[in-house]
């Protein structure tokens, strides 16, 4: 037996329910309403659009794996295994979520999955900044005018973006970079 949904929230659990099976190609009004059980209408009462809902859900999924846990990290490495841990997370709960999604998106939905995914992505270069920036063990001659903190955080993203696209979520290259390049 179905059972009805009653709120936002419990629309995009169905819809990551829906991700978790198929990827995320498999959202749309239809399939989330079978999945929670409602009409087609009750999605729309939360969502005026299928590019809506999508991209909700894909923030939803991005929550999931990196903002839901409030952790807080005095150093760089500690972070980058954090991150790595979470990358890992997300691909085991959602094997086909980390496809290029925003590239896949109907040409009309493009722009709001980019914006969506530039927004997740500043927000972890931000991240990766503040942690670098309180980093005590960070060599006091590590950056200067032309190498500078948040140039070595786009990098540190970089090469976590990599690490996406390739499905290698082991962090050991990316921790040696550091130890050489900033400690």
């Amino acid at each position: 037996m179905n059972i009805v949904v009653t709120s936002k929230k419990d629309i995009l659990e169905n819809s990551k329910k829906l991700i978790q099976k198929s990827g995320w190609k498999a959202i749309n009004i239809r399939s989330v309403a079978s999945e929670s059980g409602v009409s087609i209408g009750s999605i729309y009462n939360y969502f005026s659009s299928k590019s809506e809902l999508l991209c909700a859900t894909i923030e939803s999924i991005w929550h999931e794996i990196f903002y839901e846990h409030g952790k807080s990290f005095d150093n760089i490495i500690d972070f980058i295994y954090w991150v790595y841990q979470r990358l890992n997370y997300g691909y085991e709960k959602y094997p086909k979520f980390f496809a290029l999604h925003s590239l896949s998106f109907m040409e009309k939905d493009k722009d709001d999955g980019k914006k969506l995914m530039y927004n997740t992505w500043s927000q972890i270069t931000d991240n990766i900044l503040h942690v670098i920036k309180n980093d005590k063990n960070i060599r006091d001659n590590a950056f200067s005018e032309q190498f500078c903190q948040k140039d070595f955080a786009d990098i540190l993203f970089s090469l976590i973006l990599s690490s996406i696209v390739r499905q290698n979520f082991k962090p050991d290259t990316i921790i040696e970079l550091i130890k050489k390049t900033i400690y």
